[in-house]
């Protein structure tokens, strides 16, 4: 399937592997753990690599293998390796590119686990890391050492969307020899395709927006034919973070609705967003789709649009917040994103506890701050859940000054 057709095509037809015994529709699950050779010749050329072939499904699969054409042609990408979590691609992509004594940078707010691994884990293999505003290109300059060999980062930033400048942060990384690896989860190809910036490695949660049904978790890289290869022969192969066929034949039948999931999306978090920005409860909204935020500008160029997650300040403490949340009717207590139903979530207290006090407010991240993902539901239902929510806010606060009354009397 030629890479130049429109995205909603490829979501359906791109990487297609015909069916030429039975002539299937949809994609054959090929749900096995090792493929039989015709004879021992055969095993030994393709181990040897002179013959193109399957061996054992954490080497490749079938399935597996149309969902990383499909994910790469999205991307505009040579190739892809999927990953059995988006924690797995991530740390396949890392782990590929450094070694004892390399040194990286990271943006100072990404998703919780990947800070771990780096800050945590890496560090203790001799990686030296640093966390930078990768909005100060000066800081991001001034933090490449002569050990430097990537850079990672996410746009928009989990949880804050704070949306960084991805042709002028791949331009330095160019100057400078470094990898540059970006995590597309929030906005996926649909909405933003790193790699036409200059970005060597685009990593995903598959388990988010690719799926889109909250019944899988799984990872996908993108990148060169020869980093993707790499990645596959060496950290994937050795370590086995390799994704299940089951999962990879779930994920490619949700991406056949991924544009027009996330045209709906895109839809319903804008409406949201209205609505919080005009809320006296709602101290800050931050969404790139309103005009007040810092990302607007990168809407219709680097981005399409403006994605599906939103994150607000509370005008409360955390007492307030974690009772707004619990009266929350509709939207679902969970963690993850991209799913048909809407989510809310406190950073703080979950997806980025991994982070201290200190970083966690160094990086933006109060602890008054909700995150919502956005769902498919009627916009109606969606807003009138999240209105009665904060008109309880009200109710509370007029309790508490009634028993303070009652006290001092």
């Amino acid at each position: 399937m030629a890479n130049n057709n429109k995205i909603e095509t490829q979501a359906i037809h791109a990487g297609r592997i015909n069916d030429e015994q039975f002539g299937s529709l949809a994609t054959p699950l090929y749900q096995t753990s090792t493929f039989i050779f015709d004879n021992a010749q055969q095993g030994a050329d393709r181990f040897a690599g002179e013959e193109e072939g399957f061996i054992y499904s954490r080497l490749g699969n079938p399935t597996t293998r149309q969902l990383e054409m499909r994910v790469a042609a999205m991307e505009h990408m040579e190739d892809a390796a999927a990953t059995a979590t988006g924690m797995g691609a991530v740390s396949g992509a890392l782990l590929t590119n450094l070694k004892a004594g390399d040194h990286m940078i990271a943006s100072k707010a990404i998703y919780g686990c990947s800070y771990a691994l780096i800050s945590h884990m890496l560090t203790r293999f001799g990686i030296e890391v640093s966390f930078v505003d990768m909005t100060d290109m000066t800081e991001f300059k001034s933090a490449i050492k002569h050990n430097t060999k990537l850079v990672f980062l996410e746009t928009p930033i989990n949880p804050n969307m704070v949306v960084l400048d991805l042709r002028a942060i791949a331009n330095i990384a160019k100057q400078h020899q470094l990898i540059s690896i970006v995590d597309n989860t929030f906005l996926t190809p649909v909405l933003q395709q790193p790699g036409q910036f200059g970005i060597d490695l685009v990593v995903h949660s598959a388990t988010k927006y690719l799926n889109g049904h909250g019944d899988v978790v799984a990872g996908v890289i993108c990148g060169s034919t020869e980093m993707i290869n790499e990645i596959k022969m060496t950290v994937l192969k050795d370590i086995g973070a390799t994704i299940s066929p089951h999962d990879a034949w779930l994920i490619l039948r949700g991406i056949k609705t991924l544009p027009i999931r996330m045209e709906r999306h895109c839809q319903n978090a804008q409406q949201v967003a209205e609505f919080l920005e005009n809320n006296k409860h709602v101290s800050k909204v931050h969404y790139p789709g309103l005009k007040s935020h810092s990302g607007y500008g990168f809407i219709g160029n680097q981005m399409k649009a403006a994605g599906g997650v939103i994150a607000f300040e509370l005008d409360t403490d955390l007492q307030g917040g974690a009772a707004f949340i619990d009266s929350m009717k509709l939207f679902s207590i969970a963690v993850s994103l991209g799913d048909a139903e809407s989510l809310i979530q406190h950073p703080a207290s979950m997806t980025h506890s991994p982070y201290t006090q200190e970083e966690r407010l160094d990086a933006g991240i109060s602890d008054g701050l909700i995150r919502i993902s956005v769902g498919l539901e009627h916009i109606d239902d969606l807003i009138k859940d999240l209105k009665q929510a904060l008109d309880q806010i009200d109710t509370r606060l007029n309790l508490v000054l009634k028993e303070t009354s009652q006290n001092v009397a």
